[in-house]
């Protein structure tokens, strides 16, 4: 067993509860695996993703949240900026009430917006009113920049005041961050779109260390530097984009792009287990060690199944591992700073955090 698979050996418990579904899980949800974070608490290893692209309808999500709790989901990954919030609160809300899911059973992860990290605390208190909770199990600061993108933009919108990354001001929003630990408001914190420089800092400056680490994961972008350094620092990587994100928006499309659902060996290890690539991914992340977090209307409970069913054999985790390209699909050019940039700015390439 490669060293990897023997870190991040799966825990298996019972700690979904069963439910009626068109899934006929009751006797699997068992097998839903979940990982346990420096705290002791225990976060379900697969996710559901609810940014709609920017061509999904919140009401479409919200309905999607419903049916993948309805199928045994318990990890639903949000954020301010995906403007649904407030519609997937009143699902929410209704299964609690129809004691179909506890609260204590879910896992509810928000992020705070790049216009809002100097208001940290109002931010947290509107997720929390929105999606009708008292308490988050965590919530991430989405970016590590401060520049605003309006909601359909296209890949040459700038904010007006961007900036680059200034730790001064970054620790500024992470002090917020801890204030909402410290009044019960949520549970864990964490970070999003960060690189090995930043959290070398904000490791070193926390009071509350970050708890997590939401980062653009899938077989054609491992990250295995900055993945190794979230694990050997206790944060677990939680990873977005894990199919390669077929629906992106058009301002995150390049045409260097590749797609890991359509690479031979992911199709071929497909073809042996007779399920989908998307599956193939999705069992990979889990077996590597990350969280992966798919988005999908349609297809949540093959998802779902993904993570419950066989495992792949140690010869198609090293397969895998060998068709990394270095692949990065959400690369982030809204958020340069200056004009003729590239967006390889954002993400410190050279091993230090980029100068203003």
């Amino acid at each position: 067993m490669s060293f990897e698979r023997c870190l991040f050996r799966v825990k298996r418990r019972n700690y979904f509860m069963p439910h009626k579904t068109d899934l006929n899980q009751q006797s699997n949800l068992q097998n839903i695996p979940y990982r346990v974070l420096a705290s002791g608490a225990k976060i379900p290893a697969i996710g559901l993703g609810t940014f709609g692209s920017d061509s999904v309808s919140a009401e479409v999500v919200a309905q999607m949240v419903r049916g993948a709790i309805a199928a045994g989901y318990r990890h639903i990954d949000c954020a301010a900026v995906y403007s649904n919030e407030k519609q997937i609160g009143q699902v929410l809300a209704k299964l609690l009430r129809s004691g179909l899911v506890k609260r204590e059973e879910l896992w509810i992860t928000s992020k705070v917006w790049n216009d809002k990290h100097d208001q940290v605390v109002d931010a947290c208190k509107q997720s929390l009113k929105d999606l009708q909770l008292d308490y988050l199990d965590l919530y991430l600061v989405h970016w590590p920049f401060p520049n605003y993108h309006p909601p359909k933009c296209d890949v040459s919108s700038r904010s007006p005041n961007a900036r680059p990354y200034i730790h001064e001001d970054y620790m500024k929003t992470w002090r917020q961050m801890e204030q909402l630990v410290e009044a019960g408001l949520v549970r864990h914190i964490g970070t999003s779109n960060m690189t090995i420089p930043k959290l070398t800092l904000l490791l070193r400056d926390a009071a509350i260390k970050p708890a997590c680490n939401e980062m653009e994961l899938h077989p054609h972008f491992q990250q295995p530097e900055l993945f190794r350094f979230c694990v050997d620092h206790h944060i677990q990587p939680i990873g977005y984009c894990p199919l390669g994100s077929p629906g992106r928006p058009a301002r995150d499309r390049t045409p260097e792009d590749t797609q890991p659902l359509t690479d031979p060996v992911i199709v071929g290890i497909a073809k042996q287990m007779d399920i989908s690539p998307a599956a193939v991914c999705i069992k990979w992340a889990i077996q590597r060690g990350q969280i992966p977090i798919p988005f999908s209307v349609h297809h949540y409970q093959d998802n779902l199944r993904a993570a419950i069913g066989a495992p792949l054999t140690d010869d198609n985790m090293r397969a895998i591992a060998a068709i990394d390209k270095n692949c990065r699909l959400i690369k982030g050019q809204v958020f340069l700073w200056k004009d003729n940039q590239s967006w390889e700015d954002l993400w410190d390439s050279d091993g230090r955090i980029t100068p203003p």
